[in-house]
This record gives structure tokens, C-alpha cells and sequence, in this order.
């Protein structure tokens, strides 16, 4: 429930016969904007669709309707001082380590990574944007270290105190990682020699971003030589909506269960983000797929 398949191919099928879809776009900023209103308008036209079909479709409708919040989560926010921040970053990397996220993680990119490295002939570069604390990003630098793996990772996010972090766990486990601070919505940042990537991840963080600051990154990533966009996050439903803060529950952090909540109703759905990767990177380019409890969005960027 709350991925609405059935009415959302009739809305994306309307916009697309009455021309709406996919709109037009020249610069960066058109493309932020007119990812926001293309998402904004195939959800009415989804909530008609719904109407038309009526019963069970307008009654999930109606409850990923009252479900969707813009609230921000308290991390984001300024409600929370950095080291109560940092707290929930690390409490999520635990809740990551306990659910057994990261392997998962893992057998995503990495094979994207290694076609990489097989087609360049030299190590493939793994950038990670928004990663926290760095989770991931070490997860993967383990693996790679273990098996010798042709790959090098670098992990970023915006916030000194993850960064700081995330290297002091690098260097008490002597993993090959790099960490960088670095705005994933900054496009001078994004496009230095430090940053460019064979693939770049964007891990459980989508639902932080606005469909057109997911679309930027995407945009952005074709504009350098990457091979692939990844982005994942959990998957819409109202088990996850209910699952997800009991789960962040037992760690007997207020904070971070009420984060859990806020996080789950910001889900994208499969449809929306497909929407948000044709607009940004062309139809024929992306694939959504699900591996539960986590929703796969995958942008390809040719050989």
C-alpha cells in the first residue's frame, strides 16, 4: 500500500497524452522547478485518477495523502545541537548494522562498481553524498580491503561534525576511505577533480531532498563521467510507516523515533521517482526496482 501503481500509471499517462509530461527544461534552476511542479501535479492528477476508479484505489489515495508530511526531521533542523545530532546519525548507523542495511547496500553498487573498473581498466571511484557519518561508506571500504577489490570510495556529506567522525572511524579501522565535507547541492563542489566518480550513491537520505534537489544531483551526475546514479531509500508503504519508528524506538531515543516517523512519511514512491530521473537524465535511463525494505532508483549513463 501507498505506491498507488494502478492510478499512478493512468496520471502519468494523462500528463504525458495532454503534453504535460515530461516538461521542458534548460538550466539547472529550471530543472529544480519544474521537477517540484511535475511531481506536484502528478499527484492531482493521481487523486483524480483515484476518484474515477473509486473504492479501495481512492481510499489509499486518501491515506498516502494524510500520511505525506513536509515536516523537517530534527536533524535537519535547528531544534538539535550538533552532538545531539551526531547521536541520531550514529544511532542510525547501529539500527543499519543490526538490520543487516549495509551488505544490502553493498550488493548494489558494488557491482555497478566493478563493471566500472572492468570497462576503464583502473579503480572505480564510489562517491558517497549525504552519507552522515559514513555507515556506507566504511561498510563497503571493508569489503573492498578484504577481497582487493580494484575501487576506491569517497564518502561527503555537509556537516563537519559527521565528517570528523567518519575519518576517526577510518583510522581506528585502517579502512581505504576518504571523507570530504561537500554540499551535495553545491555545483562548483560537486564538479572538482575530488568529486568526480564512476558512481555516485545517494543512501537513505532522498526523502531529506525535494524532487527538484533530486533531480539537480542526478542532472549533475550525468555532467561529469559517471557511470551511474544511485539512489536509495525506503520503500513507501504503511508498514514502513509504522515500522520504522517502532524500530528507532527501542534504542530509547526520543529524537531519533520521532525522526523514524517523519523519515517514513517522506518516502518517495517508485512512480515519483521515476518521474524525478526521466525528467533529469532522459526517458530509457533509469530503472526503479524494490529489494525490501528498500526502494532502488538506478540512472544509467551510457558505456
Amino acid at each position: 500500500m501507498l505506491q498507488l501503481k494502478t492510478a499512478s500509471g493512468i496520471a502519468l499517462g494523462n500528463l504525458r497524452s495532454r503534453n504535460e509530461f515530461p516538461p521542458a527544461w534548460k538550466t539547472i534552476a529550471e530543472l529544480e522547478q519544474v521537477t517540484d511542479h511535475a511531481i506536484a501535479s502528478f499527484l492531482d492528477e493521481r487523486l483524480r485518477a483515484s476518484k474515477e476508479l473509486g473504492g479501495a484505489f481512492l481510499l489509499e489515495e486518501l491515506a498516502d495523502r494524510a500520511l505525506r508530511t513536509g515536516e523537517q526531521e530534527l536533524m535537519d533542523g535547528d531544534r538539535l545541537n550538533d552532538r545531539e545530532k551526531l547521536d541520531l546519525v550514529r544511532a542510525l548507523d547501529r539500527q543499519n548494522a543490526v538490520m543487516q542495511i549495509y551488505p544490502t547496500l553493498i550488493g548494489i553498487v558494488l557491482p555497478l562498481a566493478l563493471e566500472a573498473a572492468k570497462r576503464t581498466g583502473k579503480d572505480a571511484h564510489v562517491l558517497e553524498l549525504a552519507g552522515g557519518t559514513g555507515g556506507f561508506a566504511l561498510a563497503l571500504a571493508e569489503k573492498v580491503r578484504n577481497e582487493g577489490l580494484p575501487v576506491r570510495i569517497t564518502g561527503s556529506d555537509i556537516v563537519p561534525a559527521y565528517i570528523g567522525e567518519a575519518r576517526k572511524q577510518a583510522e581506528n579501522r585502517q579502512l581505504p576511505v576518504e571523507f570530504i565535507r561537500l554540499d551535495a547541492l553545491d555545483t562548483d563542489g560537486f564538479g572538482n577533480d575530488a568529486c568526480d566518480a564512476d558512481v555516485v550513491v545517494l543512501s537513505q537520505s532522498l526523502h531529506h531532498f525535494t524532487p527538484g534537489q533530486l533531480a539537480v544531483m542526478i542532472s549533475r551526475s550525468v555532467q561529469h563521467p559517471t557511470s551511474a546514479f544511485i539512489g536509495i531509500d525506503g520503500y513507501r508503504s504503511v508498514l514502513l510507516a509504522a515500522g520504522v519508528p517502532f524500530i528507532a524506538s527501542l534504542q530509547a531515543i526520543p529524537s531519533f523515533a520521532i525522526d523514524g516517523l517523519i523519515s517514513a512519511r517522506k518516502f518517495y514512491s517508485e512512480a515519483e521517482l521515476g518521474i524525478i530521473a526521466e525528467i533529469a537524465a532522459g526517458a530509457g535511463s533509469h530503472s526503479v526496482s524494490c529489494s525490501w525494505p528498500l526502494s532502488i532508483l538506478c540512472v544509467r549513463f551510457g558505456s
